[in-house]
């Protein structure tokens, strides 16, 4: 037998077995595609815009529906209701994380974002007691916040209006707020050691040798130097990369549509004026601003179908049985951009959050943190930076764009779990 056969042979068994192992599972979970042997469905989804997939799914199979990626099966759960029963009334059920391959490598496990079982909810419990006792939650956050604001502000003055990327100091700023936090001090936007760990995203000897290592050598105890260097990096990426491109897009929104950034600058005015910062207290008299800046998560959704989950035991859901250790994905998308609580839901339009007397109006179906168990642990912090940044500069600078409105870009760009906002320049011109 010449080795052309054997590669058929071989290649013919596995197609066998694949196809077998497929048919077996599917018995089990809820319906969807057929899958082809060793690839599943990927031919069927497009990578750079798989909320339309899923929504094509969701018309043919319902709102839970299996997709095979590869030779392993992922049930995704689609719309708010679906999202919601799953999510919060099977929490515990459905609190696993999905395997991620490249995360898997890198954090092996541990921290917040990947871990699971017992060691997940020791280290989410470590991780908001520690940050509490550092203020998170507090006024001295706020009064960190509109420091580095203030930081935000005086580098964009030194652009003297000129055409300017802000991308980098869109990240120090919030970076800066975590670095407040962990180690009681932030860093100037030159220090090399800052400007390292921006363009990294990691954690380095000098954060290992934080206080924040309570060291211990048993290795089945959370407080190993390998758990905590994962979590700062946790800390890092989630409290830095998802504000710098929500910021950045926002820029990009406010650019594109020039009457939205009147208004909120009129309110501003209104509320603020000139002669101190805008702190939290203010979002309560600034509902346009608020839904502004609600639309902008909604309009961007930045983590289309969230960070994979994982059921932890068998689960009987909507009559199917999802076996333990299943992956599940939720689509964020089918809630953000539900069009009978968002109409026109691909426009963006601040009035998606107000009443018909302009009041602030909040919606359930507002997610962009995901919900339940696995929610972001960092969303109060998040949202105190968004509203103080954005209100900051804009009491600050006219956004001025360096091309027609018409051209300015504000399409996502497509990378894997997350959206990336498209390049950026403009103008900050002081008023």
């Amino acid at each position: 037998m010449d080795l052309v056969m054997v590669f058929v042979l071989i290649l013919t068994c596995l197609l066998l077995f694949s196809h077998w192992k497929q048919s077996s599972m599917r018995g089990k979970l809820p319906p969807g595609p057929t899958p082809l042997p060793i690839i599943g469905n990927i031919h069927q989804i497009d990578a750079k815009n798989v909320h339309q997939a899923f929504t094509n799914f969701s018309k043919i199979y319902g709102p839970v529906f299996t997709l095979y990626f590869g030779m392993k099966p992922a049930v995704v759960l689609y719309g708010y209701e679906t999202i919601k029963e799953a999510l919060i009334g099977h929490g515990e059920e459905f609190s696993g994380r999905g395997s991620v391959p490249i995360f898997d490598t890198v954090l092996k496990g541990l921290g917040n974002a990947f871990s699971n079982g017992d060691a997940w909810k020791e280290t989410k419990h470590f991780s908001l007691l520690t940050l509490r006792k550092l203020g998170m939650g507090k006024r001295s956050i706020e009064n960190q916040i509109q420091e580095e604001a203030q930081f935000l502000v005086e580098e964009l003055k030194k652009t003297n209006g000129s055409p300017y990327d802000p991308s980098f100091i869109l990240a120090c700023a919030p970076c800066n707020v975590i670095c407040s936090i962990i180690f009681q001090n932030r860093f100037e936007y030159e220090d090399q050691i800052f400007v390292t760990l921006i363009e990294k995203l990691n954690v380095n000897s000098k954060i290992l040798s934080s206080r924040w290592v309570q060291e211990n050598r048993n290795q089945q105890s959370i407080y190993t130097r390998e758990n905590l260097t994962a979590t700062l990096i946790d800390l890092f990426v989630g409290g830095t990369d998802t504000l710098k491109s929500t910021m950045r897009f926002a820029l990009l929104l406010l650019l594109k549509h020039p009457h939205v950034t009147a208004k909120v600058q009129e309110e501003i005015g209104r509320v603020v004026g000139r002669q101190r910062s805008p702190c939290l207290q203010d979002r309560k008299q600034m509902p346009y601003t608020d839904a502004v800046i609600h639309e902008v998560q909604r309009f961007i959704d930045i983590a289309p179908n969230n960070l994979p989950h994982e059921v932890t035991c068998d689960v009987k859901f909507r009559n199917y049985l999802i076996p333990k250790g299943t992956t599940i994905l939720t689509s964020l998308s089918s809630v953000l951009h539900d069009s009978n609580e968002f109409p026109n839901p691909e426009t963006f339009d601040p009035g998606h959050f107000l009443d018909a007397k302009g009041n602030f109006k909040k919606s359930d179906y507002f997610i962009p943190f995901s919900t339940g168990k696995r929610m972001c642990l960092g969303e109060s912090l998040a949202r105190m930076e968004l509203f103080l940044f954005l209100t900051t500069i804009l009491q600050n600078f006219k956004l001025k764009s360096l091309v027609p409105l018409k051209d300015v870009n504000d399409a996502p760009r497509v990378n894997g779990f997350v959206v990336l906002p498209p390049p950026l320049q403009l103008c900050f011109i002081p008023v």
